[in-house]
C-alpha cells in the first residue's frame, strides 16, 4: 500500500511511467527503417500515431522539461525546424 501511495504521489508531482518511457525511447538511436515504430508497438503497446501525439504534448509540458531537459529541448528544436519547412 505504501508503495502505491508513493507512486501515485510521484505521478501527481512529476511525469507518469508512460511519459518517462516515451522520453527514454526518444533518447535511443534506431538502426534501419521501421525499427523505432516496431519498438513503439512492442515496448510501449502504442500505435505510432498515438505515440507521436503523446510525445508532442510532452514537449509542451514543463514537467517533461524538468525531467529530461536535453531530450526535450532537442526535440523542440527539431519540431520548430519542421514547422519552418512547411
Amino acid at each position: 500500500m505504501e508503495q502505491e501511495e508513493r507512486q501515485e504521489r510521484q505521478e501527481q508531482e512529476g511525469l507518469g511511467r508512460r511519459e518517462r518511457d516515451i522520453l527514454a525511447l526518444e533518447r535511443r538511436g534506431f538502426s534501419g527503417p521501421g525499427a523505432k515504430e516496431r519498438a513503439i508497438r512492442e515496448e510501449l503497446g502504442l500505435a505510432p500515431v498515438r505515440y507521436y501525439q503523446l510525445l508532442n504534448a510532452l514537449l509542451d509540458d514543463e514537467r517533461a522539461l524538468a525531467f529530461d531537459p536535453v531530450t526535450v529541448n532537442r526535440l523542440r528544436r527539431v519540431r520548430e525546424a519542421r514547422r519552418g519547412e512547411r
